[in-house]
């Protein structure tokens, strides 16, 4: 069985933080997904959808995240039922994120300006020295550090 949700998008308000009795952080917030196609109007429309994440990650969202910030989801899908205050049962689907990538610097114009730095789901900022891989500390070490000129391999040292 395969259940896995990919998603880009903007949050559509600010996330939701509480915890549960047992003190586990869990957090609530939603995502709007543009489509890749435009209506007969020549408008593009979205898709929402509410997501849920848990313990470190969720204080994360909380934190470096609100209103307009983009995101990246990774995760599945999960159905509940429950009864509303009229006493009619409710099923509600949501996005439980495994992972959420922040996909703007913190400070960003682009629509929400609490992301963390680029690319990191943590909310830590990423170093901006080299990384000593190995015990090689010189990026003339670095195969693919070659500032965008062609590399030359032959077939053979390719693994397919």
């Amino acid at each position: 069985m395969i259940n896995r949700v990919v998603l880009v998008g903007r949050l559509t308000r600010d996330p939701e933080l509480r915890y549960t009795p047992n003190g586990i952080a869990v957090v609530n917030f939603g995502i709007a997904v543009n489509r890749p196609f435009t209506n007969q109007n020549g408008e593009r429309e979205a898709d929402f959808f509410n997501c849920v994440a848990w313990r470190k990650q969720a204080e994360n969202v909380a934190n470096y995240l609100k209103k307009g910030s983009q995101t990246g989801i990774d995760g599945r899908l999960q159905s509940r039922k429950y009864e509303n205050q009229e006493g009619r049962r409710v099923t509600v689907v949501e996005v439980q994120a495994e992972s959420v990538q922040f996909l703007e610097p913190r400070g960003s114009s682009g629509g929400g300006g609490g992301g963390a730095p680029q690319g990191n789901q943590y909310g830590a900022a990423q170093s901006s020295g080299q990384q000593n891989q190995g015990g090689s500390s010189n990026l003339n070490d670095d195969p693919f550090g070659n500032d965008g000129q062609q590399i030359d391999i032959s077939d053979d040292d390719l693994p397919f």
